[in-house]
């Protein structure tokens, strides 16, 4: 019998030690082993990711199956794909994000990125990368490793979801002050104000953004990557100059989800205070949306961070006089709209 069918029970996975059950399927994963049976591990190790709780995640990995997810690129798609998605969820421990790129996961990520690759392939290989570079030192391993590059052309024409992945990728680099100046000068901005119109039209409701469709994960993850790139002067002058304005303040309208009023709300915000586009962005519309999102969200809804994200954009505006009266105007000021 192999080591990962005594899982099964009339049709259904029982797992009862995190750990002795990663070990048995972690000798499934040599390089050696065929293919589907890598892939049928790899699922399970993943289904045991969202199974159990967090604390369960370094458990896991202590199992030892941290080195043979680290396949190479000429590995069969759905093993690289599944091997990439398991390496995502097991670094949301810090434990394990510390022993991923200790046992050399980034090179290989790095490799999967290549245009070459399939497009799930570059997505999961992103989107491992995104919660590694939360890590500042990781952050900058992975920028040497040539990864902000690729990321930034797999911004381009092609599958939505891998420019969701990319984008985040980017947010997560883009916290370190050098990396953001490497992703500016390597031309990411345009593309990413391109992606602010990619949601919206895909988005079927809900609040959870792992659940909202590729196109709304890719606006809001690019709005994401514009503000940490937005921290420097020169970026966010090249950010309103890229068209940035007019997008953010459509995605504060009605049809857009709650998350996005939120993320355009901070982006405008970060404009305003770093250039002296305050006028444009009252032009353009802002100002009556702004005020709007202050009410009091629908029965049963917390709308606190929208209202706070609206707040903030509307005191930075504030800060010119022309801006102020238009604001009061507006009818910012009512107490039942404030959001403290």
């Amino acid at each position: 019998m192999e080591p990962w069918t005594f899982l099964l029970l009339r049709g259904e996975l029982v797992m009862e030690n995190p750990r002795e059950d990663a070990a048995a399927l972690a000798t499934n994963l040599g390089v050696n082993a065929h293919p589907e049976l890598q892939k049928q591990a790899l699922e399970y190790i993943q289904w045991m990711c969202d199974y159990y709780e967090h604390e369960y995640l370094a458990a896991i990995a202590a199992a030892g199956v941290i080195p043979p997810l680290l396949l190479r690129p000429g590995s069969a798609t759905s093993v690289q794909k599944e091997a990439a998605a398991a390496l995502t969820d097991l670094a949301r421990n810090a434990e394990n994000a510390v022993a991923i790129v200790a046992a050399g996961a980034i090179p290989l990520l790095v490799q999967l990125l290549h245009p070459g690759s399939p497009a799930e392939v570059q997505e999961y290989a992103a989107a491992a990368l995104s919660i590694l570079a939360r890590k500042a030192d990781t952050s900058v391993v992975i920028a040497a490793a040539g990864a902000i590059l690729r990321l930034v052309q797999l911004l381009g024409p092609g599958s939505v979801a891998v420019q969701a992945e990319a984008a985040a990728a980017l947010r997560s680099l883009a916290r370190h002050a050098d990396n953001a100046d490497t992703i500016a000068a390597a031309g990411a901005i345009p593309p990413l104000v391109q992606l602010l119109g990619a949601g919206c039209a895909d988005y079927t409701g809900g609040f959870d953004m792992m659940a909202v469709q590729p196109g709304s994960r890719a606006q809001v993850n690019a709005i994401g990557a514009l503000i940490e790139l937005a921290w420097a002067i020169e970026n966010a002058a090249s950010i309103a100059a890229a068209g940035a304005i007019p997008a953010l303040v459509q995605l504060l309208g009605p049809r857009s989800p709650a998350f996005s009023h939120e993320a355009a709300a901070r982006a405008l915000m970060h404009l305003a205070l770093m250039t002296e586009r305050t006028a444009t962005i009252a032009a353009a519309g802002a100002i009556p949306h702004l005020v709007l999102l202050l009410r009091p969200g629908p029965e049963g809804r917390d709308m606190q961070d929208v209202q706070a994200a609206a707040a903030g954009a509307l005191w930075a505006l504030s800060l010119t006089a022309e801006n102020a009266v238009t604001i009061a105007a507006a009818g910012a000021i009512p107490p039942h709209w404030c959001s403290c």
